[in-house]
């Protein structure tokens, strides 16, 4: 008898030590991580690492990421990628699939016309002579002229002349611009970012790009599982009445939503990452090569279809022009890569590295 107690009163032991054991992320990596080597050679003695002979390299300390201006950290999670309501289009490209996405840093809001303003300066001041004035205004600054060719028998002059020029749209956010435009705008601010850091001895940072198609998609619903809109489901407007998005509301009805074209890129509420606008106002590209199979072909960890060979880009969120189908965040469109809309726009994303924050 005395021996069963025992034993019963061991097996309980072990469990409510266990139990509280794994009540605590930090109280496990105490006991079963974070040992080890700490640290590393410094910036100004690489081999600071090495003593007698044996590597005894520490961490190199000055590095600590932090969120660039204008950026919120999106964290790490799995979500259930695709339609999250009926595929009224019968596209059936947007299959239901759990993926797992990494943390990283985006843009709040999209790119507005005063920011992709300072890229088109510096480049004409900079790299006039080794880019040439030609292929500056062809293929970086903005098409101002989508705004009459986009529709059919639309009077767009005023936007036209305007739009990107004039200071009563600096905070809307930047059309007319490509997919490789974009892709420009990355690399120079990234250029721009680690010029900086240099000169002032910092470690390099990772760079500026477009977001993948499942990191938008991720970012949208701002940690709603399942979410339609980034505001949750099912409705584009509130209690109120008021609607949630700029799009195109009541059959055609532009003004309903307080804006007949764009809205400055932080209008609306944010949604529970603090984001802007990831329902419509302006659609905005991704990295991704468009496929009808993309889910089939990439994997669940990450993914991203990167098809140099494929002319069409994914396209997300809808835009001032679109009805509320386009809105939603499992909804995917394209567009070819050097083409250039009134509706399409676009914001950045950087790579989070290291530890998540909250869990060093």
């Amino acid at each position: 008898m005395n021996k069963r107690i025992s034993t019963k009163i061991l097996t309980v032991a072990v469990i409510i030590s266990s139990a509280f054991l794994l009540q605590s992320c930090d109280t496990v990596n105490k006991i079963f991580g974070k040992g080890g080597k700490k640290g590393g050679g410094s910036v100004e003695d690489p081999l600071a690492g090495i003593k007698d002979g044996q590597i005894v390299a520490k961490t190199r300390k000055g590095y600590k990421q932090v969120a660039p201006e204008g950026m919120v950290l999106i964290p790490s999670g799995s979500y259930i990628k695709g339609q999250a309501d009926e595929d009224v289009m019968s596209t059936r490209i947007g299959l239901n699939k759990r993926i797992s996405i990494p943390a990283f840093y985006m843009d709040d809001t999209e790119i507005s016309n005063n920011e992709y303003r300072m890229f088109v300066n510096s480049i004409l001041a900079d790299s006039l002579e080794s880019l040439g004035e030609e292929f500056i205004m062809t293929n970086l600054y903005p098409d101002t002229t989508v705004w009459k060719k986009d529709f059919t028998y639309h009077n767009g002059d005023q936007l036209t002349e305007n739009y990107f020029g004039n200071p009563a749209f600096d905070n809307y956010p930047v059309v007319g611009v490509s997919w490789d435009a974009a892709q420009k705008f990355c690399e120079w601010r990234t250029n721009l970012y680690n010029s900086y850091r240099a000169e002032n001895n910092e470690f390099r940072s990772p760079s500026f790009r477009l977001p993948s198609e499942a990191e938008w998609e991720w970012a949208a619903r701002g940690g709603k599982e399942g979410a339609k809109y980034p505001w949750g489901n099912p409705y584009v407007a509130n209690a109120k009445g008021c609607y949630l998005a700029n799009f195109k509301p009541n059959r055609g009805n532009y003004q309903k939503d307080g804006f007949q074209y764009t809205a400055p890129v932080n209008m609306y509420e944010k949604n529970g990452f603090g984001l802007y606008n990831m329902a419509g106002n302006v659609a905005e590209w991704t990295q991704d090569a468009y496929s009808e199979s993309y889910m089939p072909l990439t994997w669940d960890m990450n993914p991203n279809f990167d098809n140099r060979d494929e002319p069409r880009k994914v396209v997300k969120g809808g835009s001032w022009k679109d009805v509320a189908y386009y809105l939603e965040a499992g909804t995917s469109t394209y567009e070819y890569r050097n083409a250039t809309k009134s509706y399409i726009g676009f914001r950045c994303v950087m790579d989070r590295m290291g530890s998540v924050p909250g869990r060093e």
